[in-house]
């Protein structure tokens, strides 16, 4: 056993609808610019270009928060509505025909994004984790296992804030679909069980304030409404 010099931080984890055990997280993956029309509004060609991913850290996801606190050295933090996907397994070089195979679950995810700081590390040309990356920047719902939803390739996904409908769309609107995220990423990583792939987000990404209330979901697979403070 190793004897480690201060006590070890806890594993990041995600419950799991209906039972007492959670899923324990090791990676989060996240998608960019997954949906044609967000691509279009961020600025770029729609086209099917080859996926890019960044990354979030474990403990940034926050399920079951009902308060996003509004995260420091920014005036412009805005939200964007995903499809969470947890993986059960993984490997190298998955085939896409196989790729399912690695789904344990879904859930519902916020990627709330400092667009300020991202703005100019996209401008400076480095990375983008200070504007993705920082302390409960993903609030989250509970997983739900494959087993009870099936296979989801399509079904509404949407953000209102304050009662008003911002973010509104189909999981077939995505450009890449699950199984090859899943096949494209092992080309790079060797995906693990405990990894979670933030999928994308549809159009009408904007700023929030504190006081504001978001309130969203997917389509059979749970909703969260967070409060901004």
């Amino acid at each position: 056993m190793t004897d480690f010099i201060f006590p070890p931080a806890a594993t990041p984890s995600l419950p799991i609808g209906g039972e007492d055990r959670a899923f324990p997280v090791r990676r989060v993956y996240c998608v960019g610019r997954n949906y044609a029309a967000h691509a279009v509004e961020m600025g770029h060609d729609p086209d099917r270009e080859a996926p890019f991913f960044f990354q979030k850290n474990p403990n940034n996801l926050a399920p079951g928060a009902d308060l996003f606190p509004y995260p420091p050295m920014s005036e412009d933090v805005h939200h964007e509505i995903e499809l969470m996907v947890a993986l059960k397994s993984g490997g190298r070089d998955i085939p896409e025909d196989r790729a399912g195979e690695c789904v344990f679950g879904y859930g519902v995810a916020l990627d709330m994004t400092r667009r300020d700081l991202q703005g100019e590390m996209k401008i400076a040309g480095r990375p983008w984790e200070i504007g993705k990356a920082f302390e409960e920047s993903a609030p989250c719902s509970e997983l739900v296992p494959v087993s009870e939803t099936g296979w989801r390739d399509n079904g509404a996904i949407w953000l209102d804030v304050n009662g008003e409908r911002r973010q509104t769309g189909d999981l077939n609107q995505m450009i890449w679909k699950v199984p090859e995220m899943i096949a494209y990423l092992s080309q790079y990583f060797e995906l693990s069980a405990g990894d979670v792939i933030l999928t994308g987000t549809p159009s009408g990404v904007g700023p929030v304030s504190r006081g504001d209330l978001m309130e969203g979901g997917v389509e059979g697979l749970g909703q969260i409404s967070v409060r901004v403070v």
